[in-house]
């Protein structure tokens, strides 16, 4: 009986309720409805809200402004941060990128009123602290720049880990400390070898022979020591870039004058090593710092490209320029025929140029298959444009970048790689050297050469980085798991974190 009680009590109660209540009206329900239909919605938290006007006024003493760590933490943080960014600038990466980066670092430890001022040579932060402190401002300049594509991952990593709250800052400025004064993953003579393998196999993807990829892969490989003597004795990168084009030139056409290769492919050996000289350049950052609007730092580095392009350009005309006065045969830029057989040689041949370079940046092993990957799709694409659907060299090379781009976006991150390391690796075999080599021989050796070929070469480099940028833009929608703060930077990203949370200093 107890039991059956307990169950029909509430029962009991509500029919009470119903006893007690007056008769429901009609006419009344439908005004009540009326009028609520006309009234504005408010929602649930409008109801614990004051009335506007009914707001108390803040105590003339109270200090506005978040409430932060102390300036001793505060400045220790920035310091880390600065560190951070400048390891992803001096790696290429993107100043958009950069700045999502230090942004996502401060809130995440604690200091959520940042200002972030990237410019081509160094990084501006400054943490805001309410009206009664003043901002406490940090900077810091990015004086070297090289390719350890395995210090820029494992500082992505590091910065995943800070913001997943597995490290804290203390923590963090450690392990960054030991990546970046480890040494390079592999030796200095397996990165030279690597940038000889590069050129070896651009050589095959152009449609030599062994022998003059061989031949490629040896000047290629001896540019590279010459630069690293040079690089010893802190000559300008202008004068080293004149140095690789002049020896890249003067071999190419000391093989046509020695009947060491063909003479229809002698052109090919410069090429390829112009490639590699080319394949340095900050091409794609530049490009995606424009369309993010970073015109200042997009300027810098368009600046550094264009001046390392004209060392090169230097350096083959003086070449060029020598032989003619010599009275020797320069090497002239004939590009063999390719059928659709060579798609079976080209995609292979990309592939194992783009791990070459990923190689010769010091990538990890996963980095390297990916980036061979990259290069496979990009140079299988612009085979197929380009000799079987018959597209022009520009067209194909926008193309095959966009699809390595979007390729990279949707797949990179998921596979643990940064996007940068792709795009820049996928689109390395098809950079413009061949084309860059044939304008340069039509302004040295005819006396009506113009500079048409030049802007086409140009033109094919523009459209590798601009498309590589679009298809990473393209792949932002299919990519799962977009964070707030990409949402809310214009343009793609190519390195750091995609979404920040909400831990706090300790």
């Amino acid at each position: 009986m107890n039991s059956t009680q307990r169950v029909r009590g509430p029962v009991t109660r509500r029919r009470g309720w119903h006893i007690l209540e007056a008769p429901a009206d009609p006419d009344v329900d439908k005004a009540n409805r009326r009028r609520r239909a006309t009234e504005p919605r408010r929602r649930a938290w409008h109801i614990l809200e004051a009335p506007t006007g009914e707001q108390p006024a803040p105590d003339a003493t109270t200090e506005l402004g978040p409430a932060l760590p102390d300036e001793a933490t505060v400045n220790f943080v920035l310091d880390l941060v600065l560190r951070i960014g400048e390891v992803q600038m001096a790696s290429g990466a993107g100043a958009s990128d950069v700045t999502a980066t230090i942004l996502s670092l401060t809130e995440a430890f604690g200091l959520p009123h940042c200002e972030v001022d990237v410019i081509f040579t160094s990084i501006t932060v400054t943490c805001h602290r309410g009206t009664d402190a003043n901002p406490i401002t940090a900077l810091r300049v990015v004086r070297s720049r090289s390719l350890d594509y395995t210090r820029l991952s494992q500082t992505e990593m590091l910065v995943q880990r800070c913001l997943r709250g597995h490290l804290s800052a203390e923590e963090a400025y450690t392990e960054l400390h030991q990546i970046t004064t480890a040494p390079h993953p592999y030796p200095r003579w397996f990165a030279t070898l690597a940038w000889g393998g590069m050129a070896f196999f651009i050589t095959l993807l152009l449609s030599g022979t062994l022998d003059v990829a061989i031949g490629a892969l040896i000047i290629s490989a001896l540019i590279d020591r010459l630069g690293r003597v040079l690089n010893r004795v802190a000559l300008p990168f202008f004068f080293q870039q004149v140095v690789g084009g002049l020896l890249a030139t003067s071999m190419a056409t000391f093989a046509v004058n020695t009947d060491l290769v063909p003479a229809k492919f002698s052109t090919l050996v410069a090429a390829a090593a112009i490639t590699v000289l080319l394949s340095g350049l900050s091409t794609v950052s530049a490009v995606q710092d424009a369309i993010t609007g970073y015109n200042v730092t997009a300027a810098g580095r368009t600046m550094e490209t264009v001046l390392m392009s004209a060392g090169l350009i230097t350096g083959v005309a003086l070449a060029l320029n020598i032989a003619k006065a010599l009275g020797f045969t320069p090497a002239e830029p004939v590009l063999p025929a390719q059928t659709a057989d060579s798609l079976l040689v080209i995609a292979p041949a990309g592939a194992a140029a783009a791990a070459c370079f990923a190689i010769a940046s010091y990538s990890t092993l996963r980095s390297m298959l990916v980036a061979a990957a990259a290069g496979a799709i990009g140079a299988g694409v612009y085979g197929a444009l380009l000799i079987v659907g018959r597209f022009d060299a520009i067209t194909s090379s926008a193309v095959a970048a966009i699809v390595v781009g979007f390729s990279g976006g949707v797949l990179a991150r998921r596979l643990k790689v940064t996007p940068l390391v792709v795009a820049v690796s996928g689109i390395t075999p098809l950079l413009p050297g061949l084309s860059t080599y044939r304008g340069l021989y039509e302004l040295a050796t005819q006396s009506n050469g113009n500079l048409s070929t030049l802007i086409k070469a140009a033109a094919i480099g523009l459209a590798l980085a601009a498309g590589v940028v679009l298809g990473e833009y393209l792949a932002q929608p299919v990519r799962t798991g977009l964070g707030r703060l990409e949402r809310k930077l214009a343009g793609p990203r190519m390195a750091g974190p995609l979404r920040t949370t909400e831990r706090r200093l300790e």
